[in-house]
C-alpha cells in the first residue's frame, strides 16, 4: 500500500533509494536480488522507487542478502515513520473531533520543549476558550462532523495546563498577520489578544512576533509546525496530519524555526504589536 500524501510518498521513494545504494554497493543486480528472496523480479525495482512499501520483513530479507544486516533497524525505523507519517483528517475525526484532542495528550504531558511556528493561527496551549470554540464550530461545519464541539473545548482547554508546569517551555512563534485574523465575534478575537498579552508575561513562554514589514526573501513564511522536543514535527495539512521523525527532517525544521525566530520580535516589542492589533481591532467595533 502507498502511503497517502506526498510528502510520505517522498519519503518512501528516498527509503527506496537508500535500499537500492545498498543493493547496488553489495554488486547485486535487481534481478539476483530477487531470486534470493523469492520476489517477482519486478518487487525490486517497485520498492526502489518507491511504487511499493515494503514490510519489515521485507526489509530484513534486503539487508541480509545485500550483507549489511547491521542496517536492518535502521531501515525498518525509516519505514514506521513513512506509516505514521501521515493520517487523513476524516479518519482521525470520524468519531468527532473530542477523540481528535484526546488523541495528543499523551504528547502533550510527556513533551517538556515546544516549538510552534504558525502563520494563520494562535497555536492551542495559549488560545482562549472562545477563540478554540470558534475554531472547532469552523472546522465541524466544513468537515461535516457530528456536534461535539463542547466537549472538544474541554479537552483542549484542560491540555492547557501543561502551561503551568515549571519544568515545560513553550517557545511560539507567529506572523504578525494572525493577530489581524479574525476569529469569531469581535469580543472573541479582543479577549484571545488579550490573553497573549498575559501569557507573553509567563516564564515558560517565548512569544515572538515576526512584524510584517520585516524583510523575508531569506526566510519567508513556511507551513505552521510543532516540534516536540527535538524528536518529532507535527504539521497540519488541509488533507491531514503529517508527523515526521527522521532526524536529518527534523534538524531541517529546528534550523527553519531558529531563522524565523530571529526575525521576530519578544518582550515589550511583541507585546507593542499585540497592543496594536487591539487598538486597532477597538477602532474597527467602534
Amino acid at each position: 500500500m502507498k502511503p497517502q500524501s506526498s510528502s510520505a510518498q517522498q519519503a518512501l521513494a528516498a527509503l527506496g533509494t537508500r535500499l537500492r545504494e545498498v543493493r547496488i554497493e553489495a554488486g547485486l543486480t535487481g534481478r539476483a536480488l530477487a531470486q534470493r528472496a523469492g520476489w517477482h523480479e519486478s518487487k525490486v525495482s517497485k520498492i526502489e522507487y518507491g511504487r511499493t512499501q515494503p514490510s519489515p520483513d521485507d526489509i530484513r530479507d534486503w539487508c541480509n542478502f545485500t550483507g549489511v544486516p547491521e542496517q536492518t533497524e535502521e531501515f525498518v525505523a525509516s519505514l514506521r515513520a513513512v506509516e505514521g507519517m501521515f493520517v487523513e483528517w476524516r479518519r482521525m475525526e470520524a468519531t468527532g473531533l473530542r477523540r481528535a484532542q484526546e488523541a495528543v495528550v499523551p504528547l502533550w504531558e510527556r513533551t517538556r520543549g515546544f516549538q510552534i511556528y504558525n502563520p494563520r493561527l494562535i497555536p492551542g496551549p495559549i488560545q482562549t476558550r472562545g477563540y478554540i470554540a470558534a475554531l472547532l464550530d469552523g472546522l465541524r461545519l466544513r468537515r461535516g462532523l457530528i456536534d461535539d464541539v463542547e466537549e472538544a473545548v474541554q479537552v483542549r482547554v484542560d491540555k492547557q495546563r501543561v502551561i503551568g508546569d515549571g519544568d515545560r517551555r513553550f517557545a511560539i512563534v507567529l506572523e504578525e498577520c494572525v493577530l489581524r485574523f479574525s476569529i469569531g465575534r469581535p469580543e472573541v478575537m479582543a479577549g484571545q489578544l488579550g490573553h497573549l498579552l498575559a501569557v507573553s508575561s509567563l516564564p515558560s513562554v517565548s512569544l515572538g512576533i515576526i512584524p510584517l514589514d520585516v524583510d523575508r526573501s531569506k526566510t519567508w513564511p513556511v507551513e505552521g509546525f510543532w516540534m516536540f522536543d527535538e524528536k518529532r514535527v507535527h504539521v497540519e495539512l488541509v488533507s491531514g496530519h503529517l508527523t515526521i521523525s527522521q532526524p536529518q527532517e527534523l534538524r531541517l525544521y529546528k534550523k527553519v524555526f531558529g531563522d524565523l525566530s530571529s526575525q521576530a520580535v519578544f518582550g515589550r516589542e511583541a507585546r507593542t504589536l499585540i497592543a496594536a492589533a487591539i487598538d486597532r481591532l477597538d477602532s474597527d467595533r467602534s
